[in-house]
């Protein structure tokens, strides 16, 4: 769906290689987008995927004890590093089609650090093409963007941004 951009005026579209890591992939991505000619770049390679992994299959009872916690620590240390940032926007296609635990993860978790910077369409080239063209503002994401990691692995899915008992308001994500 990505190469329906191709040709799109003002916007680079960067494919990273299948083969890679989901981090490698992102790293690559990363790398490209920096250096880009166009206003725009479009990616499909989530700084955050590992993590995204590991929490869904923590909360899902698929995962091995301590994998969120390398995740995390290994997209950490890419974001101070320099080699990943966070997406401008984070385009999800067709996320009522995904199970319970990755939509609790993009729309619950992302989505409540930065609401107007998950935006989630139909996956369709012209709704993509509609999607790009008006994506809106809003408030950014945490910065430094490892902050949206910090507590993640006590963040449960249904109970995203709720109070719990004796967490101060400011760190609820």
């Amino acid at each position: 769906m990505l190469t329906s951009l191709t040709g799109a005026a003002n916007v680079t579209l960067v494919l990273a290689d299948d083969t890679l890591t989901a981090s490698a992939r992102a790293v690559a991505a990363w790398r490209e987008c920096r250096s880009a000619a166009t206003p725009y770049v479009v990616h499909d390679a989530d700084p955050l995927a590992e993590v995204a992994t590991a929490w869904t299959a923590r909360y899902d009872e698929a995962g091995a004890v301590g994998d969120l916690e390398v995740a995390v620590t290994a997209a950490v240390a890419r974001f101070r590093r320099g080699e990943v940032d966070l997406p401008d926007s984070l385009v999800l296609l067709d996320p009522d089609g995904w199970p319970a635990t990755r939509r609790h993860w993009y729309l619950g978790v992302l989505a409540a650090a930065a609401p107007a910077r998950v935006v989630p369409i139909r996956a369709d080239a012209r709704e993509l093409r509609r999607a790009l063209q008006s994506l809106p503002t809003g408030r950014w994401w945490p910065q430094p963007p490892e902050r949206l990691l910090d507590g993640i692995d006590r963040v449960v899915p249904d109970k995203v941004g709720l109070p719990t008992a004796g967490e101060p308001a400011s760190l609820r994500v």
